[in-house]
């Protein structure tokens, strides 16, 4: 191993330097729209939208003039179904064979999204690049003998009659190296796993035989997984038991409310790399532990679009409307929230994916997730974002030393109020006071909700509870663990079912 560990770390060497001189900019998106028109000019949804025409000239603009901005129920019963059925050249070359399942954090029906030959290559391409950061870190070499942890969702797969469905997870370790194989953990046996309780007593169980150096999966359930462990085993730390675990590749919720939580269990402080992966693409990954933001991968078969998150492009319910403008990446803005919009060689097209993003630099393409589109609050025109709100939560949090890893908020049409629910195991002595605090921090970063609060909108209501009456929660909707998160903001439905089940207590 100490001569595996020796190669790895001048392989990742050698990749860090030759990806550190490479620019990615405006020309290199024009190339990835040129390949996917050309690819796909041939296709029923190129002949349809005239590709080879778009491709004559001005090619962006008429891209963006011809082919309209869609969403997943629009471009399912347009085009996305019969792909599914097994129809050939549809939205793209050939027959697509592979499904993601993915649901994220609405609670509807699985969504299925095309997953090619061509994106599996793109994923591939930038885990690499994404792994060659570690080079920065200045590791010790005893690092790079050590596994990869994937705290994901069962790599069983569905085979059905005209296409093969399941986690995404499954479906690009069905075409992970043999070369990179005997590095990831948990195994076959375990990663097949479905139910997630069953899963996390064998991970634990196998945990002292693993060397761990990097564990990667979403905040909730990694640290739960790590909290586990500890306790099983009466550790200190996590440290007692991996002490070469140096890296956490965490993405998919906002971090900052779990940090507490996950610095209660180290030994000593590890890096935290943020990383934009989601069924439709990898998209991008934070380059520095030191810069908040994540850059985008400009050349790997994605091209972005940006749509301004406002009034004159989304109405009241978040829905686009028909002539939004959307930007490419060298109009955008930094400090402003957009919607992405992608077009992949996975056959999706101006597909508005449903996320909030915000750029912190512009020049290095560096941005952030901000919210979803369709969670935000505005019962009476108060427009309060996702990014308020985990901010707010964070300013209270340090205000009162109290460490909110779990929340959800949703809007009472009829007190004509905004309902939180904090998960915490700390004592809140004053809950209305941590609320009015929280309520004043809001008003100052949104004039909408200081206005609307001034004028229509009455005093917020709160209930601390156990951050296990949410996991609870996902368990009974059949959520628990994989890729599926808990909805920070409800909707009228959501709500429903939410105060259905913590009323049962």
């Amino acid at each position: 191993m100490p001569l595996i560990g020796r190669f790895l770390k001048q392989t990742t060497a050698i990749s860090y330097r030759k990806n550190a001189k490479k620019t990615q900019g405006y020309n290199d998106q024009e190339n990835v729209l040129k390949y996917l028109l050309s690819k796909s000019k041939t296709t029923k949804f190129g002949l349809a939208h005239n590709f080879s025409d778009i491709l004559l000239d001005d090619m962006v603009m008429n891209y963006q003039r011809r082919v309209p901005i869609v969403d997943y129920d629009i471009f399912y019963e347009k085009w996305l179904k019969y792909s599914i059925l097994g129809e050939k050249d549809n939205t793209w070359r050939g027959r697509i064979k592979y499904y993601a399942l993915s649901s994220g954090t609405t609670g509807s029906p699985s969504k299925r999204i095309p997953v090619t030959s061509e994106m599996i290559r793109s994923f591939q391409k930038s885990s690499l690049k994404q792994l060659s950061i570690l080079h920065s870190l200045d590791l010790p070499q005893s690092f790079y003998s050590t596994s990869i942890l994937t705290v994901g969702g069962s790599t069983k797969l569905n085979y059905k009659e005209t296409h093969v469905e399941g986690d995404l997870s499954g479906i690009l370790k069905k075409h992970t190296s043999f070369i990179a194989t005997p590095f990831t953990r948990p195994g076959a046996r375990i990663s097949g796993v479905k139910d997630w309780s069953k899963k996390l007593d064998l991970i634990v169980e196998k945990a002292p035989k693993w060397d761990v150096g990097i564990i990667a999966g979403i905040p909730s359930w990694c640290i739960m997984l790590m909290e586990r462990i500890v306790a099983h085993y009466k550790l200190d730390s996590i440290h007692d038991i991996w002490p070469n675990l140096y890296v956490y590749v965490h993405g998919g919720v906002y971090m900052e409310p779990y940090t507490q939580r996950l610095d209660a269990i180290l030994g000593r402080p590890i890096g935290l790399l943020d990383t934009y992966l989601a069924s439709e693409g990898y998209f991008g990954y934070q380059e520095n532990t030191e810069q908040k933001g994540m850059r985008l991968v400009l050349n790997n078969g994605i091209f972005f679009e940006f749509i301004p998150f406002n009034t004159d492009n989304f109405d009241e319910n978040g829905v686009v409307k028909k002539n939004a403008s959307a930007y490419t990446i060298e109009q955008v803005q930094e400090g402003l929230d957009y919607a992405l919009v992608i077009s992949t060689n996975a056959g999706l097209w101006r597909y508005l994916i449903g996320d909030l993003v915000r750029f912190t630099n512009r020049e290095e393409h560096e941005l952030v997730i901000s919210g979803r589109i369709r969670q935000f609050l505005s019962l009476c025109g108060e427009h309060l974002s996702l990014g308020n709100i985990n901010d707010g939560l964070l300013k209270t949090s340090e205000k009162f030393g109290v460490e909110f890893s779990e929340f959800t908020i949703y809007a009472d049409e009829i007190k004509q109020c905004h309902c939180w629910f904090l998960g915490t195991t700390q004592l809140v002595d004053d809950p209305n006071l941590l609320l009015r605090y929280l309520d004043k921090v809001l008003s100052h970063a949104n004039d909408d909700y200081r206005s609307a609060r001034k004028y229509s909108l009455n005093a917020p209501e709160i209930k601390i509870i156990s951050p296990q009456v949410f996991y609870d929660f996902m368990a009974k909707q059949n959520k628990l663990g994989s890729q599926n998160k808990m909805p920070r903001v409800l909707n009228k439905k959501q709500s429903e079912t939410w105060l259905s089940f913590i009323n049962a207590f």
